[in-house]
């Protein structure tokens, strides 16, 4: 018997619930009466409550966010019908805006809104007293961060060998973008730096190797920034990866020097750079000097080895194809590795909501909360750059075609871009389970047909691709086109994903 179980149900089993175990750290005497488990949304919600009840709890804790919302609510209200003494907590982004709260709250007993360690403490010291708190919506009280107990040590040997190690030195966001929660922070707030540096030594010493910072602003605090990275580099081990959320306009020269001396596929970099549009940045109330961004991100690809996630996001208010497109365009000639196109998303209680009205933004009301059609995007041109987002990810993301996103980007990347989503959507009728090989089919005509290119241009790009792929047997023979066309093109060695 386990009188409180903590619980969430992650989008895959590489994530780890971070904060499960900040709220696991700081039980106190609770936590002999306590258990973490986490679960998968891929799960079924009867195979999870019938594992959550195995443990006979008297209350049942559950992180609640954007990816789980759906699954959670409907093991709660599984729970609920089968053990209805059993107390349900809940506590996340998505419940810590109330009313703006999914309609399964009702059956919840209660919710914790904001920083939750010393309030779920407090409430199930009360709950397992037999007492009864009056308040069903209880406000989390943010503790300084030195009177945390830190939550490292309650990832397992398991989750070190399996997992993302997700970590942070900073809590909060001094920036006030209005489409993001962490611009209802007041600022940011760091850890103690020495304290911080042990408890990450303790996790290499332990085998851990995949390291992701949740920092809002990693890159905020210079001298903290580089303390931590000089850490890392002096124990880098052959498979160590970094990822970090990098604020793109800040990259003082004591940064780069540090930043240039890590070897290849280590560090990981989150870029937000989500629109160059001046007039849509004031809008959101985002601060971002455009011009150095953009001679960071040239600096970072020519002088170090990271690797570089850049994010855009289209349905911003007032944002249209043609602002999205130019934003798109400066992006692929500062050349990121990655390009991450997102639709805007409704987050509960995110400011941007304030912008509804004017702007008529409809937003699906089902995850993933997706913006379907503003003032200046229509429901058809929003279908359009959502397939567009998906091909990308397919053709320009994946890392499986360098040669044919040159040719493809030789003139205007997002008008050749979209020209090739549309057809290629026309032609399969759907933008989901497209296997490699029959994506390289239809490449292969549709590149000629939408973008007038040469046949032979064409062939010896996607056959330096199909090689770079290590796909079985002869382009040509795929395409079942003359072997002539293979022989334009292959000088290149086969180079590495995203090389």
């Amino acid at each position: 018997m386990t009188d409180i179980i903590l619980t969430t149900l992650n989008s895959k089993y590489i994530h780890s619930a971070f904060g499960l175990r900040y709220l696991y750290a700081n039980l106190g005497e609770l936590q002999d009466q306590a258990k973490i488990h986490e679960f998968t949304i891929h799960e079924r919600p009867l195979d999870i409550v019938e594992k959550i009840l195995e443990h006979s709890p008297k209350i049942v804790g559950f992180s609640v966010y954007i990816w789980n919302v759906v699954e959670v609510g409907q093991c709660i209200k599984l729970l609920k019908q089968i053990q209805p003494r059993v107390k349900v907590v809940v506590g996340g982004p998505e419940v810590s805006h109330v009313p703006d709260a999914p309609d399964w709250l009702a059956v919840v007993d209660y919710t914790i809104t904001g920083a939750g360690e010393l309030q779920f403490k407090s409430l199930c010291q009360q709950l397992l007293s037999a007492q009864q708190p009056l308040e069903k919506v209880i406000a989390g009280i943010a503790l300084p961060l030195e009177q945390l107990n830190m939550p490292y040590e309650y990832y397992s040997d398991t989750d070190i060998k399996n997992r993302i190690i997700y970590v942070e030195a900073s809590r909060g966001c001094p920036f006030k973008c209005e489409f993001c929660l962490s611009s209802l922070d007041k600022t940011s707030k760091s850890f103690s730096i020495e304290r911080f540096l042990i408890e990450m030594d303790k996790l290499i010493q332990r085998g851990a190797n995949h390291f992701k910072f949740i920092d809002r602003t990693f890159n905020l605090k210079v001298k903290t920034t580089v303390a931590i990275l000089e850490f890392f580099l002096k124990r880098l081990t052959d498979d160590m990866s970094i990822h970090f959320e990098v604020v793109p306009d800040k990259l003082p020269e004591k940064l780069r020097q540090v930043l240039a001396k890590f070897p290849e596929h280590v560090l990981q970099f989150e870029i937000g750079v989500q629109t160059f549009d001046p007039d849509i940045q004031d809008l959101i109330s985002r601060k971002q000097d455009n011009e150095k961004t953009c001679e960071n991100l040239l600096w970072l690809r020519e002088n170090t080895k990271a690797h570089i996630h850049a994010d855009l996001i289209f349905g911003l208010p007032s944002d249209n194809l043609n602002n999205f497109a130019k934003s798109f365009d400066k992006l692929v000639s500062l050349n990121p590795q990655e390009i991450q196109l997102g639709i805007l998303k409704r987050l509960r209680g995110a400011p941007i909501n304030r912008h509804t009205k004017k702007y008529q933004m409809v937003y699906n009301e089902n995850q993933p909360y997706n913006i379907l059609a503003t003032r200046d995007i229509d429901f058809t041109t929003m279908q359009r750059v959502t397939r567009f987002a998906r091909f990308w990810d397919m053709i320009g993301n994946s890392g499986r075609f360098p040669n044919s996103k040159k040719i493809i980007f030789a003139d205007a990347p997002f008008d050749n871009f979209i020209r090739l989503s549309d057809k290629l959507y026309q032609t399969e009728g759907s933008s989901w389970k497209i296997s490699l090989r029959r994506l390289f089919k239809l490449l292969y005509p549709l590149l000629i047909e939408v973008l007038n290119l040469e046949q032979g241009m064409v062939f010896a790009a996607l056959e330096k691709d199909f090689i770079h792929c290590q796909e079985k047997g002869k382009l040509a023979t795929l395409l079942n086109v003359q072997n002539k066309m293979a022989k334009t093109g292959n000088r290149n060695k086969r180079q590495k994903q995203h090389g």
